[in-house]
């Protein structure tokens, strides 16, 4: 029979508001089987009688009664005609015999690969779920043209109707990838086709796929001083020998790949922008960049993560476009350019790797949501992507010269802005003698988030300071949040 602790511990469990949503059966059979798993009730012990039970607990039988079926089902307890109730052998196996563990008691050393580890340890990729000021590489998402989209997407429904509720196919719907093929050819000057396009959830996604597919564990990839923090994260994970190549205002010094002792099987660019610097990769290092890959049989991976926000004059051609060997992988989002929780990503590929790639994809998540790809087609199919990326670019660039603006007014006593030729952030680098560290965490404390510039940098030849985002906020918000970055500073200079 139960013990008066033990029938307490059964009546607080079954009245808990948290249990509500349980039927009142469901809160009887686990708080006996809790007390079960927590070595409170012995191997044979006999159970009350469920006139008993049902009697201290305020129920009626049948309660208790389903309760002790589902736990006899369950093996938790036997059921003796003319006998009773009683806690299983089965019981005496449970791994989880024994009261569960205070909070200081010593726990076992987690125990994790090497790539865990390296995933864990490196802290994942920062996403800053709110847009709050200055989050880089956040869009505007308020613009939106949310009823257009609405109209596509019911359009999709009536047309596929309950086809649009099976899975994708791995590689992508034809549909979009007809379009992705067609909109970089045009505007980024690649040289891509439907069947060389791999639609994912992201582009981290997409390096993920390169680190693991194209190289091996300890193999060498060229990647630029600064680099993108994603993509570091990526290719540590995968246990990969990063090599800090330095960068000037051309983009990568790509005379490092030639005069590198060791060779390397690939490089990572972000040539358009470089991230964080947002400088552009000048075209004869570009064609130098494609010759080294063929001389050396080594891969390109060209992230082209925001080349639509270019304010000064045209974009340049996309890498993968003046490759004539085919050793580029093309990665874009439409992340930056449309809305975060769209999670759409795409790759163009070598034709060679199409299958590879496709494979080693649904090994991480099977495919993409049919209903967003198709819907995202006929949001680009019908001109309504160029003209939102059309009306952004504009609203960016008015936000950049507001940001620089208020940062050469307000903030000239702590920081050096460096103003980029595109993209969703500027760099600005500290003048002042103030840990950069601590301005990012005593801004992220005042409601601002800032991505330090040194955790970006593989060598220590660097000076420290913060990206500012400035896509999704408007000029006065701007304002109000430089005003406070402002006061953050002053206290940290004292």
């Amino acid at each position: 029979m139960f013990k008066h602790a033990q029938l307490e511990s059964v009546k607080a469990w079954v009245g808990d508001p948290a249990h509500g949503a349980l039927p009142l059966h469901a809160r009887v059979q686990r708080a006996v089987r809790q007390l079960i798993l927590d070595g409170a009730l012995d191997v044979g012990r006999p159970l009350p009688a469920s006139r008993t039970l049902a009697k201290s607990l305020g129920v009626s039988r049948d309660t208790v009664e389903a309760a002790y079926s589902q736990l006899h089902a369950e093996g938790f307890i036997e059921r003796r005609v003319g006998s009773g109730s009683f806690v299983s052998e089965r019981a005496q196996r449970l791994t989880r015999r024994g009261a569960a563990p205070r909070a200081g008691v010593h726990r076992k050393t987690l125990r994790l690969s090497q790539r865990g580890n390296a995933m864990f340890q490196g802290g994942g990729v920062r996403d800053f779920l709110a847009p709050r000021p200055f989050a880089p590489g956040v869009p505007e998402t308020r613009s939106f043209p949310l009823q257009t989209w609405e109209r596509l997407e019911r359009q999709v429904l009536k047309e596929y109707g309950t086809l649009a509720l099976l899975p994708s196919p791995p590689q992508g719907m034809e549909p979009l990838r007809r379009v992705i093929a067609d909109y970089v050819n045009l505007e980024r000057g690649a040289h891509a086709t439907p069947e060389r396009v791999l639609v994912l959830t992201s582009s981290q996604q997409a390096l993920t796929l390169c680190a693991t597919v194209l190289l091996d564990a300890g193999d060498r990839i060229f990647i630029e001083d600064p680099v993108y923090h994603g993509a570091r994260k990526a290719f540590d994970a995968a246990g990969l020998e990063c090599v800090p190549v330095p960068l000037d205002a051309d983009g990568m010094r790509v005379e490092h790949l030639r005069d590198a002792a060791q060779p390397a099987k690939a490089v990572f660019l972000t040539p358009s922008h470089q991230f964080p610097t947002g400088a552009t990769l000048a075209l004869d290092r570009r064609l130098a960049v494609i010759e080294w890959a063929r001389q050396q049989q080594a891969w390109i991976i060209e992230d082209d993560y925001d080349s639509e926000f270019h304010y000064a004059g045209k974009p340049t051609a996309c890498v993968q476009g003046l490759d004539p060997h085919e050793r580029t992988i093309y990665i874009g989002t439409f992340t930056k350019s449309l809305f975060p929780g769209l999670r759409i990503g795409y790759m163009v590929l070598p034709s060679q790797l199409v299958a590879p790639m496709t494979v080693a994809r649904t090994l991480l998540d099977g495919h993409s949501a049919p209903i967003p790809q198709l819907t995202l087609a006929r949001f680009i199919e019908g001109g309504h992507f160029g003209a939102h990326v059309r009306t952004m670019r504009a609203v960016y660039a008015e936000r950049l010269d507001v940001l620089v603006g208020l940062v050469r007014k307000h903030l000239a006593d702590f920081v050096e802005p460096r103003v980029p030729t595109g993209g969703m952030q500027m760099p600005c680098i500290l003048i002042r003698d103030i840990p950069e560290r601590e301005a990012v965490d005593t801004a992220r404390r005042a409601g601002i988030d800032l991505l330090g510039l040194t955790a970006l940098h593989a060598s220590s030849k660097h000076k420290a300071g913060f990206l500012m985002g400035f896509a999704a906020h408007a000029p006065r918000e701007l304002e109000i949040a430089v005003k406070k970055l402002v006061n953050v500073l002053r206290a940290l200079n004292r």
